[in-house]
Protein backbone atom coordinates (compact mmCIF):
# COMPACT_ATOMS: atom_id res chain seq x y z
CA UNK A 1 0.00 0.00 0.00
CA UNK A 2 1.06 3.42 -1.01
CA UNK A 3 2.10 5.87 1.93
CA UNK A 4 0.20 7.92 4.00
CA UNK A 5 1.45 11.21 2.52
CA UNK A 6 0.72 9.73 -0.76
CA UNK A 7 4.53 9.65 -1.91
CA UNK A 8 5.41 7.70 -4.61
CA UNK A 9 7.44 4.38 -3.97
CA UNK A 10 10.70 3.86 -5.12
CA UNK A 11 10.90 1.82 -8.62
CA UNK A 12 12.52 -1.15 -8.67
CA UNK A 13 14.20 -3.20 -11.73
CA UNK A 14 12.20 -6.87 -12.09
CA UNK A 15 12.40 -9.14 -14.82
CA UNK A 16 10.45 -12.56 -15.93
CA UNK A 17 11.39 -15.94 -15.01
CA UNK A 18 14.02 -16.01 -18.24
CA UNK A 19 16.18 -12.98 -16.63
CA UNK A 20 16.34 -11.25 -19.62
CA UNK A 21 14.67 -7.33 -20.73
CA UNK A 22 14.30 -6.18 -16.92
CA UNK A 23 12.57 -2.89 -16.12
CA UNK A 24 12.08 -0.46 -13.64
CA UNK A 25 8.34 -0.53 -12.15
CA UNK A 26 6.68 0.95 -9.30
CA UNK A 27 5.90 -2.39 -6.63
CA UNK A 28 2.95 -1.47 -4.64
CA UNK A 29 1.42 -4.45 -2.01
CA UNK A 30 -1.75 -4.60 -1.76
CA UNK A 31 -3.43 -6.50 1.83
CA UNK A 32 -6.86 -6.14 0.74
CA UNK A 33 -9.66 -5.52 -2.03
CA UNK A 34 -9.95 -1.40 -1.14
CA UNK A 35 -6.24 -1.45 -1.32
CA UNK A 36 -6.27 -3.37 -4.82
CA UNK A 37 -8.97 -1.01 -6.19
CA UNK A 38 -7.22 2.43 -4.30
CA UNK A 39 -4.30 1.66 -6.49
CA UNK A 40 -6.04 0.64 -9.67
CA UNK A 41 -8.12 4.21 -9.79
CA UNK A 42 -4.88 6.07 -8.54
CA UNK A 43 -2.99 4.15 -11.29
CA UNK A 44 -1.22 6.79 -13.56
CA UNK A 45 -0.69 7.61 -17.38
CA UNK A 46 1.76 3.97 -17.71
CA UNK A 47 -1.16 1.90 -15.94
CA UNK A 48 -0.81 -1.07 -13.99
CA UNK A 49 -0.69 -5.08 -13.93
CA UNK A 50 -0.89 -7.78 -11.20
CA UNK A 51 1.98 -9.87 -10.61
CA UNK A 52 2.37 -13.27 -8.67
CA UNK A 53 5.33 -15.43 -8.04
CA UNK A 54 7.16 -13.60 -11.10
CA UNK A 55 7.34 -17.23 -12.91
CA UNK A 56 6.12 -15.83 -16.58
CA UNK A 57 9.21 -16.32 -18.48
CA UNK A 58 9.40 -12.87 -19.99
CA UNK A 59 7.81 -9.54 -19.61
CA UNK A 60 4.24 -10.38 -19.28
CA UNK A 61 4.31 -9.01 -15.21
CA UNK A 62 6.78 -5.48 -15.79
CA UNK A 63 5.69 -2.58 -16.42
CA UNK A 64 8.39 -0.82 -16.98
CA UNK A 65 7.38 3.35 -15.24
CA UNK A 66 4.29 2.38 -14.24
CA UNK A 67 3.03 0.13 -11.47
CA UNK A 68 3.39 -3.51 -10.55
CA UNK A 69 0.87 -4.96 -7.99
CA UNK A 70 1.51 -7.51 -5.64
CA UNK A 71 -1.37 -9.34 -3.66
CA UNK A 72 0.24 -10.64 -0.15
CA UNK A 73 -2.94 -10.13 1.38
CA UNK A 74 -5.23 -12.20 -0.39
CA UNK A 75 -4.19 -15.85 0.32
CA UNK A 76 -6.88 -17.43 1.77
CA UNK A 77 -8.22 -20.71 0.86
CA UNK A 78 -11.71 -21.52 1.64
CA UNK A 79 -13.79 -24.54 2.77
CA UNK A 80 -13.23 -27.36 0.15
CA UNK A 81 -16.41 -29.15 -0.54
CA UNK A 82 -15.97 -32.69 0.53
CA UNK A 83 -18.54 -33.57 -2.05
CA UNK A 84 -17.77 -31.55 -5.04
CA UNK A 85 -14.24 -30.52 -4.85
CA UNK A 86 -15.43 -27.11 -5.28
CA UNK A 87 -12.72 -24.31 -3.19
CA UNK A 88 -12.86 -20.53 -2.79
CA UNK A 89 -9.17 -19.00 -3.78
CA UNK A 90 -7.73 -16.24 -3.16
CA UNK A 91 -6.01 -14.78 -6.03
CA UNK A 92 -2.69 -14.32 -4.04
CA UNK A 93 -2.81 -18.44 -2.89
CA UNK A 94 0.40 -20.49 -4.63
CA UNK A 95 -0.49 -23.80 -6.17
CA UNK A 96 2.20 -25.13 -3.89
CA UNK A 97 -0.42 -24.10 -0.87
CA UNK A 98 -3.16 -25.12 -2.28
CA UNK A 99 -1.83 -28.74 -2.94
CA UNK A 100 -0.92 -28.66 0.70
CA UNK A 101 -4.23 -28.05 1.91
CA UNK A 102 -6.18 -30.00 -0.26
CA UNK A 103 -4.16 -33.10 -0.95
CA UNK A 104 -4.51 -34.84 2.58
CA UNK A 105 -8.40 -34.13 2.07
CA UNK A 106 -8.31 -36.50 -0.85
CA UNK A 107 -7.97 -33.66 -3.48
CA UNK A 108 -5.84 -32.57 -6.21
CA UNK A 109 -5.38 -29.35 -8.46
CA UNK A 110 -6.86 -29.75 -11.52
CA UNK A 111 -4.44 -28.54 -13.91
CA UNK A 112 -0.87 -27.89 -13.00
CA UNK A 113 2.47 -26.32 -15.00
CA UNK A 114 6.07 -27.66 -14.75
CA UNK A 115 6.17 -25.60 -11.17
CA UNK A 116 3.88 -25.41 -8.30
CA UNK A 117 5.15 -22.01 -7.69
CA UNK A 118 2.45 -20.05 -9.64
CA UNK A 119 -0.57 -17.90 -7.77
CA UNK A 120 -4.40 -18.96 -8.59
CA UNK A 121 -4.63 -15.34 -10.28
CA UNK A 122 -1.41 -15.95 -12.40
CA UNK A 123 -2.92 -19.35 -13.29
CA UNK A 124 -5.89 -17.95 -14.64
CA UNK A 125 -4.07 -14.82 -16.04
CA UNK A 126 -1.87 -17.26 -18.11
CA UNK A 127 -4.58 -20.02 -18.73
CA UNK A 128 -2.01 -22.96 -17.72
CA UNK A 129 -1.93 -25.57 -18.81
CA UNK A 130 -0.28 -29.13 -17.76
CA UNK A 131 0.36 -32.45 -18.85
CA UNK A 132 -3.41 -33.55 -18.64
CA UNK A 133 -4.15 -30.96 -21.20
CA UNK A 134 -5.20 -33.78 -23.94
CA UNK A 135 -7.65 -35.25 -21.28
CA UNK A 136 -8.59 -32.36 -18.98
CA UNK A 137 -7.86 -29.03 -20.87
CA UNK A 138 -6.74 -26.07 -19.66
CA UNK A 139 -6.77 -24.89 -16.09
CA UNK A 140 -9.90 -22.31 -16.52
CA UNK A 141 -11.65 -25.34 -17.70
CA UNK A 142 -12.24 -26.32 -14.22
CA UNK A 143 -13.70 -22.62 -13.07
CA UNK A 144 -16.90 -21.96 -12.27
CA UNK A 145 -16.91 -18.30 -11.14
CA UNK A 146 -14.16 -15.39 -10.39
CA UNK A 147 -14.20 -11.69 -8.83
CA UNK A 148 -12.20 -9.35 -10.94
CA UNK A 149 -11.99 -5.52 -9.80
CA UNK A 150 -12.12 -3.74 -13.08
CA UNK A 151 -10.42 -0.52 -14.42
CA UNK A 152 -13.80 1.20 -12.75
CA UNK A 153 -12.92 -0.05 -9.76
CA UNK A 154 -16.02 -2.50 -9.55
CA UNK A 155 -15.75 -6.08 -8.83
CA UNK A 156 -17.90 -8.30 -10.82
CA UNK A 157 -18.16 -11.65 -10.37
CA UNK A 158 -18.11 -13.08 -13.76
CA UNK A 159 -18.21 -17.20 -15.30
CA UNK A 160 -18.22 -18.89 -18.15
CA UNK A 161 -22.45 -18.98 -17.44
CA UNK A 162 -22.02 -15.28 -16.24
CA UNK A 163 -20.37 -12.31 -18.63
CA UNK A 164 -19.02 -14.80 -20.29
CA UNK A 165 -17.46 -12.73 -22.69
CA UNK A 166 -15.19 -11.48 -19.78
CA UNK A 167 -14.89 -14.09 -18.19
CA UNK A 168 -12.79 -15.82 -21.10
CA UNK A 169 -11.38 -12.59 -21.82
CA UNK A 170 -9.44 -13.30 -18.63
CA UNK A 171 -8.44 -16.58 -19.21
CA UNK A 172 -5.24 -16.36 -21.19
CA UNK A 173 -5.94 -12.21 -21.24
CA UNK A 174 -2.40 -11.63 -19.13
CA UNK A 175 -3.56 -9.62 -16.33
CA UNK A 176 -5.01 -7.03 -19.25
CA UNK A 177 -9.01 -7.05 -18.49
CA UNK A 178 -8.37 -6.38 -14.07
CA UNK A 179 -7.10 -7.54 -11.12
CA UNK A 180 -8.21 -11.54 -10.19
CA UNK A 181 -9.16 -11.07 -6.61
CA UNK A 182 -10.83 -14.86 -5.96
CA UNK A 183 -11.39 -18.14 -7.69
CA UNK A 184 -14.12 -20.53 -7.61
CA UNK A 185 -12.24 -23.61 -8.81
CA UNK A 186 -12.96 -27.53 -8.74
CA UNK A 187 -10.26 -29.46 -7.39
CA UNK A 188 -9.75 -33.36 -8.62
CA UNK A 189 -10.52 -36.57 -6.39
CA UNK A 190 -7.15 -38.53 -5.80
CA UNK A 191 -6.99 -40.85 -3.30
CA UNK A 192 -3.29 -41.00 -2.90
CA UNK A 193 -0.42 -38.85 -3.08
CA UNK A 194 1.13 -41.09 -6.07
CA UNK A 195 1.41 -41.54 -9.54
CA UNK A 196 1.37 -45.21 -11.32
CA UNK A 197 4.05 -43.53 -14.11
CA UNK A 198 5.07 -45.22 -17.35
CA UNK A 199 8.74 -44.22 -18.45
CA UNK A 200 9.91 -45.26 -21.79
CA UNK A 201 13.24 -44.14 -23.39
CA UNK A 202 12.14 -44.06 -27.55
CA UNK A 203 14.86 -44.33 -30.39
CA UNK A 204 13.52 -41.31 -32.48
CA UNK A 205 10.36 -38.75 -33.17
CA UNK A 206 8.06 -41.08 -35.69
CA UNK A 207 7.99 -43.53 -32.64
CA UNK A 208 7.52 -40.62 -30.04
CA UNK A 209 4.80 -39.07 -32.27
CA UNK A 210 2.93 -42.32 -32.66
CA UNK A 211 2.93 -43.56 -29.18
CA UNK A 212 1.86 -39.58 -28.54
CA UNK A 213 -1.21 -39.77 -30.73
CA UNK A 214 -2.98 -42.91 -28.22
CA UNK A 215 -2.57 -40.80 -24.71
CA UNK A 216 -5.93 -40.53 -24.38
CA UNK A 217 -5.76 -43.92 -22.19
CA UNK A 218 -3.22 -41.99 -20.14
CA UNK A 219 -4.34 -38.63 -17.88
CA UNK A 220 -0.60 -37.21 -17.81
CA UNK A 221 1.77 -37.27 -20.79
CA UNK A 222 5.07 -35.70 -21.78
CA UNK A 223 7.92 -36.20 -23.30
CA UNK A 224 11.25 -34.65 -22.63
CA UNK A 225 13.23 -34.52 -25.93
CA UNK A 226 17.10 -34.44 -26.95
CA UNK A 227 17.23 -31.33 -28.83
CA UNK A 228 21.02 -32.46 -30.20
CA UNK A 229 20.01 -35.50 -31.33
CA UNK A 230 20.45 -35.79 -35.35
CA UNK A 231 19.68 -37.94 -38.43
CA UNK A 232 18.22 -41.49 -37.21
CA UNK A 233 18.33 -40.15 -33.92
CA UNK A 234 16.30 -37.21 -34.32
CA UNK A 235 13.60 -36.19 -31.61
CA UNK A 236 15.25 -39.60 -29.26
CA UNK A 237 13.19 -39.00 -26.15
CA UNK A 238 12.10 -39.72 -22.61
CA UNK A 239 8.33 -40.54 -22.48
CA UNK A 240 6.24 -40.53 -19.17
CA UNK A 241 2.99 -41.12 -19.06
CA UNK A 242 0.47 -41.78 -16.29
CA UNK A 243 -2.12 -41.20 -13.53
CA UNK A 244 -2.82 -40.85 -10.11
CA UNK A 245 -2.08 -43.98 -8.14
CA UNK A 246 -4.90 -46.04 -6.05
CA UNK A 247 -4.10 -47.36 -2.59
CA UNK A 248 -4.08 -50.68 -3.65
CA UNK A 249 -0.82 -49.93 -5.81
CA UNK A 250 1.85 -48.58 -2.59
CA UNK A 251 3.25 -50.89 -0.88
CA UNK A 252 1.52 -52.06 1.93
CA UNK A 253 3.46 -50.56 4.47
CA UNK A 254 2.63 -46.90 3.10
CA UNK A 255 -1.44 -47.58 2.41
CA UNK A 256 -1.87 -46.53 6.08
CA UNK A 257 -1.04 -42.96 5.02
CA UNK A 258 -1.97 -42.96 1.30
CA UNK A 259 -2.36 -38.80 0.90
CA UNK A 260 0.95 -38.38 3.00
CA UNK A 261 2.76 -35.47 0.66
CA UNK A 262 6.21 -33.63 1.19
CA UNK A 263 7.54 -31.07 -1.20
CA UNK A 264 10.63 -29.00 -0.60
CA UNK A 265 13.76 -27.51 -2.55
CA UNK A 266 16.80 -29.85 -2.01
CA UNK A 267 19.52 -27.51 -3.02
CA UNK A 268 19.02 -23.67 -4.47
CA UNK A 269 21.21 -22.37 -7.34
CA UNK A 270 24.57 -20.15 -6.70
CA UNK A 271 23.88 -16.65 -6.73
CA UNK A 272 26.31 -16.19 -9.25
CA UNK A 273 27.00 -18.35 -12.29
CA UNK A 274 29.93 -18.59 -14.88
CA UNK A 275 28.56 -17.45 -18.45
CA UNK A 276 28.24 -20.03 -21.11
CA UNK A 277 28.19 -22.82 -18.34
CA UNK A 278 25.22 -24.50 -20.38
CA UNK A 279 26.83 -24.39 -23.65
CA UNK A 280 26.62 -27.27 -26.28
CA UNK A 281 29.29 -29.30 -24.68
CA UNK A 282 27.69 -29.71 -21.55
CA UNK A 283 24.20 -29.68 -22.89
CA UNK A 284 25.38 -32.69 -24.94
CA UNK A 285 27.07 -34.38 -22.10
CA UNK A 286 23.91 -34.03 -19.85
CA UNK A 287 21.37 -35.34 -22.35
CA UNK A 288 23.11 -38.29 -23.49
CA UNK A 289 23.36 -39.09 -19.63
CA UNK A 290 19.60 -38.39 -19.47
CA UNK A 291 18.61 -40.19 -22.34
CA UNK A 292 20.96 -43.26 -21.46
CA UNK A 293 19.78 -43.37 -17.55
CA UNK A 294 16.36 -43.72 -18.63
CA UNK A 295 14.51 -47.38 -18.45
CA UNK A 296 13.45 -48.69 -22.20
CA UNK A 297 10.25 -49.90 -20.51
CA UNK A 298 9.28 -49.81 -16.61
CA UNK A 299 5.99 -49.08 -14.50
CA UNK A 300 6.85 -47.68 -11.06
CA UNK A 301 5.29 -45.39 -8.71
CA UNK A 302 6.56 -41.36 -8.40
CA UNK A 303 5.48 -38.51 -5.85
CA UNK A 304 3.99 -35.29 -7.09
CA UNK A 305 6.67 -33.08 -6.63
CA UNK A 306 9.24 -35.72 -8.92
CA UNK A 307 6.35 -35.76 -11.67
CA UNK A 308 4.94 -32.92 -12.04
CA UNK A 309 7.19 -30.21 -10.77
CA UNK A 310 11.13 -31.82 -10.61
CA UNK A 311 12.80 -28.68 -11.25
CA UNK A 312 11.30 -26.98 -8.12
CA UNK A 313 13.77 -29.01 -6.26
CA UNK A 314 16.12 -26.76 -7.16
CA UNK A 315 15.69 -23.39 -5.96
CA UNK A 316 16.36 -20.43 -8.48
CA UNK A 317 16.82 -23.03 -10.97
CA UNK A 318 16.83 -19.93 -13.55
CA UNK A 319 19.93 -19.00 -12.78
CA UNK A 320 21.96 -21.67 -14.11
CA UNK A 321 22.08 -19.78 -17.55
CA UNK A 322 23.84 -16.85 -16.03
CA UNK A 323 23.12 -13.08 -15.94
CA UNK A 324 22.11 -12.95 -19.36
CA UNK A 325 19.39 -15.71 -18.69
CA UNK A 326 17.17 -17.53 -21.52
CA UNK A 327 14.60 -17.64 -23.78
CA UNK A 328 11.62 -20.69 -23.42
CA UNK A 329 10.55 -20.67 -26.77
CA UNK A 330 7.03 -22.54 -27.00
CA UNK A 331 4.65 -23.26 -29.81
CA UNK A 332 1.60 -24.77 -30.66
CA UNK A 333 0.43 -26.26 -34.08
CA UNK A 334 -2.45 -28.42 -35.51
CA UNK A 335 -2.46 -31.90 -35.70
CA UNK A 336 -2.10 -31.67 -39.49
CA UNK A 337 1.16 -29.56 -39.56
CA UNK A 338 2.98 -32.46 -36.91
CA UNK A 339 5.89 -32.14 -39.49
CA UNK A 340 6.65 -28.53 -37.89
CA UNK A 341 7.79 -30.47 -35.27
CA UNK A 342 10.32 -32.46 -36.80
CA UNK A 343 11.59 -29.50 -38.84
CA UNK A 344 12.02 -27.10 -35.67
CA UNK A 345 14.01 -30.07 -33.92
CA UNK A 346 16.07 -30.37 -37.28
CA UNK A 347 16.65 -26.64 -36.74
CA UNK A 348 17.86 -26.83 -33.50
CA UNK A 349 19.91 -29.71 -34.08
CA UNK A 350 21.60 -28.15 -36.86
CA UNK A 351 22.57 -25.12 -34.78
CA UNK A 352 23.32 -27.27 -32.08
CA UNK A 353 21.20 -25.13 -29.71
CA UNK A 354 22.01 -26.13 -26.20
CA UNK A 355 18.48 -26.76 -24.55
CA UNK A 356 18.22 -29.37 -21.87
CA UNK A 357 14.51 -28.99 -21.19
CA UNK A 358 12.92 -29.39 -24.55
CA UNK A 359 9.52 -30.64 -23.62
CA UNK A 360 6.83 -32.24 -26.07
CA UNK A 361 2.99 -32.61 -24.92
CA UNK A 362 -0.29 -32.78 -27.05
CA UNK A 363 -3.11 -30.79 -26.33
CA UNK A 364 -6.90 -31.55 -26.65
CA UNK A 365 -10.19 -29.26 -27.46
CA UNK A 366 -9.36 -25.76 -26.70
CA UNK A 367 -11.81 -23.45 -24.49
CA UNK A 368 -13.44 -20.32 -25.91
CA UNK A 369 -10.84 -18.17 -24.78
CA UNK A 370 -9.48 -15.98 -27.43
CA UNK A 371 -6.13 -15.47 -26.16
CA UNK A 372 -5.79 -18.68 -24.57
CA UNK A 373 -2.87 -20.61 -25.85
CA UNK A 374 -3.72 -24.13 -26.26
CA UNK A 375 -5.02 -25.78 -28.88
CA UNK A 376 -5.39 -29.27 -30.20
CA UNK A 377 -2.53 -30.78 -31.70
CA UNK A 378 1.22 -30.65 -30.57
CA UNK A 379 3.37 -28.19 -28.42
CA UNK A 380 6.95 -28.06 -27.84
CA UNK A 381 8.91 -26.30 -25.41
CA UNK A 382 12.81 -25.43 -25.79
CA UNK A 383 14.78 -23.67 -23.07
CA UNK A 384 17.73 -21.78 -24.89
CA UNK A 385 20.98 -19.30 -23.49
CA UNK A 386 19.65 -15.80 -23.88
CA UNK A 387 23.18 -14.93 -25.75
CA UNK A 388 23.19 -18.38 -27.90
CA UNK A 389 24.67 -17.09 -31.23
CA UNK A 390 22.65 -17.17 -34.04
CA UNK A 391 19.66 -17.22 -31.50
CA UNK A 392 17.22 -14.19 -32.74
CA UNK A 393 17.48 -15.26 -36.40
CA UNK A 394 16.59 -19.32 -35.15
CA UNK A 395 13.53 -18.00 -33.56
CA UNK A 396 12.33 -15.94 -36.81
CA UNK A 397 12.64 -19.06 -38.68
CA UNK A 398 10.70 -21.10 -36.15
CA UNK A 399 7.99 -17.60 -35.87
CA UNK A 400 7.88 -18.50 -40.14
CA UNK A 401 7.02 -22.34 -39.32
CA UNK A 402 4.63 -21.83 -36.87
CA UNK A 403 2.74 -19.08 -38.41
CA UNK A 404 2.67 -20.88 -42.23
CA UNK A 405 1.07 -24.06 -40.09
CA UNK A 406 -1.47 -22.12 -38.42
CA UNK A 407 0.09 -21.74 -34.84
CA UNK A 408 1.22 -19.65 -31.92
CA UNK A 409 3.66 -18.91 -29.41
CA UNK A 410 2.49 -18.53 -25.59
CA UNK A 411 2.02 -15.52 -24.18
CA UNK A 412 3.40 -16.19 -21.27
CA UNK A 413 6.46 -17.12 -22.20
CA UNK A 414 7.34 -15.23 -24.67
CA UNK A 415 9.55 -11.90 -24.69
CA UNK A 416 10.47 -11.62 -28.36
CA UNK A 417 7.92 -11.88 -30.26
CA UNK A 418 7.14 -8.95 -33.40
CA UNK A 419 4.12 -7.15 -32.58
CA UNK A 420 2.86 -8.07 -36.36
CA UNK A 421 2.79 -11.58 -35.83
CA UNK A 422 0.12 -11.88 -32.99
CA UNK A 423 -2.72 -11.19 -35.28
CA UNK A 424 -1.92 -13.91 -37.09
CA UNK A 425 -1.25 -16.42 -34.11
CA UNK A 426 -4.19 -15.22 -32.35
CA UNK A 427 -7.14 -14.54 -35.34
CA UNK A 428 -9.50 -13.97 -32.71
CA UNK A 429 -7.71 -10.72 -31.03
CA UNK A 430 -10.30 -8.20 -32.11
CA UNK A 431 -12.67 -10.28 -29.87
CA UNK A 432 -10.27 -9.91 -27.46
CA UNK A 433 -9.80 -6.30 -27.69
CA UNK A 434 -13.14 -5.25 -27.65
CA UNK A 435 -14.10 -6.75 -24.54
CA UNK A 436 -11.13 -4.71 -23.05
CA UNK A 437 -12.56 -1.72 -24.54
CA UNK A 438 -15.53 -2.42 -23.08
CA UNK A 439 -14.48 -2.82 -19.20
CA UNK A 440 -11.40 -0.38 -19.40
CA UNK A 441 -11.13 2.24 -22.00
CA UNK A 442 -8.53 4.09 -20.89
CA UNK A 443 -6.37 1.43 -20.60
CA UNK A 444 -4.99 1.19 -17.63
CA UNK A 445 -4.28 -2.34 -17.32
CA UNK A 446 -1.04 -2.29 -18.78
CA UNK A 447 2.00 -4.27 -19.38
CA UNK A 448 5.76 -4.13 -20.87
CA UNK A 449 4.27 -7.25 -22.96
CA UNK A 450 1.09 -5.24 -24.08
CA UNK A 451 2.93 -2.62 -25.26
CA UNK A 452 5.58 -4.58 -27.09
CA UNK A 453 3.31 -6.72 -28.65
CA UNK A 454 0.58 -3.72 -28.95
CA UNK A 455 -2.15 -5.99 -27.53
CA UNK A 456 -4.69 -3.10 -27.13
CA UNK A 457 -4.33 -2.22 -30.56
Amino acid sequence: MRAADDAVPASVPLAGWGRTNPARSVVVAARSVAEVRTEVLASGGRGLVARGLGRAYGDAAQNAGGVVLTLPGLRVIGEIDPTTGQVDVDAGVALDDLIRRALPLGWFVPVTPGTRYVTVGGAVASDIHGKNHHVDGSFCAHVDALDLLTADGQVRTVGPDRDPELFWATAGGMGLTGVVLRVRLRLLPVATSRLMVETDRVADLDQLMARMADDERYRYSVAWVDSLARGRALGRSVLTRGDHAAVTDLPADERGEPLRYRARALFAAPRWVPPGLLNRASVAVFNEAWFRRAPHHRIDLESIPAFFHPLDGVKDWNRIYGTAGFVQYQYAVPDAAAEVVRTSLDLLAAQRAPSFLTVLKRFGMANPGPLSFPHPGWTLAVDLPAGLPGLPELCTRLDDLVLAAGGRVYLSKDSRLPAAHLPLMYPRLAEWRAVCNRVDPAGVFNSDLARRLRLRG
